[in-house]
């Protein structure tokens, strides 16, 4: 339970915990983020028991507002000339989260997103462990959405069914080549991680198991 209203009372809000989890969910394509994002931000384990459905906050970085285009650039794909003003929006969004760090913040892919593309397609390799230091503190966790290789062309087949930018999906062998770099970046990672398999596509099971860890890792609350 995130704030006033007519809200039922979780458990935790009843005992003088308030939830505020901070989640940082990535992966390559069709690895189900999205819809693990808005299960989470709905789940009473993870954001309280609603008797109304609740706007609390789901962010991205593939959010494409750097160009007046639909699918244009933005904080993951930007050009090497758009690089400070990428950084400056990461600035900004640290300073946010440090504003409002008693709050809940689930973001649907974010810097090692935007450390996987630019290493790939212009081969440079963005420093973001001045980020990761102040994300740590907040207590951000990042959960690592993978896929097993033989199960990317069943996910393709189902999301060009309803995707509307379906060029973005023509080789699946890209998403397992990004996937094992993203397992690299993770790795190097300061930020807490899990790593959750979807390849099942059980949304409910992997939200459940996110939600377990963050409880045994104290990722759900703020001790200060």
């Amino acid at each position: 339970m995130e704030s006033g209203g007519t809200e039922a009372p979780a458990a935790d809000v009843l005992s003088g915990k308030k939830l505020c989890p901070k989640i940082i969910l990535e992966g390559t394509r069709l690895t189900l983020k999205t819809e693990i994002a808005f299960a989470l931000n709905e789940h009473p384990r993870i954001v309280g028991a609603r008797a109304y459905r609740y706007h609390s906050p789901l962010i991205s970085a593939e959010w494409c507002g750097f160009t007046n285009t639909p699918w244009g650039r933005g904080l993951i794909n930007f050009l090497p000339e758009e690089e400070e003003l990428a950084k400056e929006t990461y600035r900004t969004w640290a300073r946010l989260f440090e504003l409002l760090r008693y709050y809940s913040w689930i973001v649907d892919r974010f810097h090692l997103s935007t450390r996987l593309y630019q290493k790939r397609i212009h081969n440079r390799d963005i420093d973001f462990a001045w980020l990761e230091e102040r994300l740590v503190p907040l207590g951000f966790r990042l959960v690592f959405c993978v896929r097993r290789p033989g199960t990317f062309e069943a996910a393709r087949a189902e999301r060009l069914k309803v995707s509307g930018n379906p060029g973005q999906y023509q080789s699946t062998s890209e998403f397992i080549e990004e996937q094992d770099l993203m397992r690299e970046f993770v790795a190097e990672s300061r930020i807490p991680s899990l790593e959750v398999d979807v390849s099942d596509g059980d949304v409910g099971a992997v939200v459940n198991r996110i939600a377990t860890w963050l409880a045994e890792t104290g990722g759900l609350w703020r001790s200060v």
